[in-house]
């Protein structure tokens, strides 16, 4: 059984082989320069006191090829699932090849057991390897991302780490259950997409949040955690827009970003714009410190914003820090191996029960 597993799936196996290499070999003659360029300019930017501006430049440099490589990482389980597990035995059962190999004394269990074994193997060590690669290749970016882009966020948490492996076994076997169950390739390969794309929104939206309670606490407003401050002559009073980051919390994966006005209730944010109630007239947000804003324009800014923190003026952030990168790995993909489980078990039940 295992030999004729192999035979029916070296191609595949091949093929997808040969594309991790080029993968590799790629991330690999890149991967020393760009670890180099970060060593060198974080030796710079701590001689000046520049380091905010060298992490936003050098990420931005690097922004599309790391977006690129993430990206390969979170597809690989779903072209797995859909590839690899669909048709694994929709397509024998199409065939009636499954009667055949029923009838050589092999049973029902062992035959899904082995197909199960070395080919979902063989699609956890791809997402491995893959995860593996790409990890160290982006570890100079994900030191220096832009929020949004941390670790922690969605979009890069699960491109990193363990999780891969368990998102690859839950799709490979998802895709055997469709296969099975529909017993048509082509429509348990869209059924499998369908599905597989659903939890993996489902997970970080409604989910992972939740996995350990979120933090909730109040910070002062600066540099860190304003976006945009704007004072148009045409309005009042001057609008502020937080920024999806909390002073202090570095990599920490911002769940509400929130501005509380002097009486402690929520004025707005998210990612609004929130009108503060300050002089436009006189002190430091006055259209007459214009001039030594424009000589000095961190200056400026930072003496409003700590005008803006002196009336009361703060953020309300609900947060996971990042320091509950690995606990969520770790968590998360118990939950994916318990679903895996759960479906392999369907499989060995539905192949005794109800397929002839």
């Amino acid at each position: 059984m295992i030999w004729l597993t192999w035979r029916q799936f070296r191609v595949a196996a091949g093929a997808t082989a040969a594309a991790l290499v080029v993968l590799a070999v790629a991330l690999a003659l890149t991967g020393p320069g760009l670890a180099s360029g970060y060593s060198a300019g974080i030796t710079a930017c701590t001689r000046d006191g520049g380091c905010p501006r060298f992490f936003d430049r050098f990420f931005d440099d690097y922004q599309t090829p790391f977006l690129a490589v993430t990206v390969v990482v979170l597809i690989l389980p779903a072209l797995l699932g859909l590839f690899w597990g669909a048709p694994l035995v929709s397509r024998e059962l199409e065939a009636g090849t499954h009667l055949l190999v029923w009838s050589q004394s092999i049973t029902r269990a062992r035959w899904l057991a082995v197909k199960l074994t070395v080919v979902g193997g063989a699609a956890v060590a791809a997402a491995g390897v893959s995860s593996l690669a790409v990890t160290w290749w982006s570890a100079p970016l994900d030191k220096s991302a832009a929020p949004g882009f941390t670790l922690m966020d969605p979009l890069v948490f699960g491109a990193r780490g363990i999780v891969p492996m368990a998102y690859a076994a839950f799709a490979f076997v998802l895709g055997v259950t469709t296969g099975l169950i529909v017993r048509r390739t082509l429509p348990a390969m869209a059924l499998t997409l369908a599905v597989f794309a659903a939890v993996q929104i489902v997970m970080p939206l409604t989910v992972r949040p939740h996995l350990l309670p979120p933090v909730t606490s109040t910070f002062a407003l600066g540099p860190e955690n304003v976006d945009a401050f704007n004072k148009s002559s045409d309005e009042e009073f001057p609008q502020v827009i937080l920024d999806w980051a909390i002073p202090g919390h570095t990599g920490a994966w911002v769940l509400s970003s929130r501005l509380t006005d002097p009486s402690g209730r929520v004025a707005g944010g998210d990612g609004a714009p929130v009108t503060v109630r300050v002089s436009m007239t006189s002190g430091p947000c006055a259209p007459s410190q214009q001039a030594q804003q424009a000589q000095d324009p961190g200056r400026g800014f930072d003496a409003c914003i700590a005008e803006i923190n002196r009336l009361g003026y703060r953020q309300r952030a609900t947060y996971q820090p990042f320091e509950r990168f690995w606990p969520f790995q770790w968590i998360e993909t118990g939950i994916y191996v318990l679903l895996t489980a759960g479906l392999a078990g369907l499989c060995f039940r539905w192949i005794r029960g109800r397929l002839s």
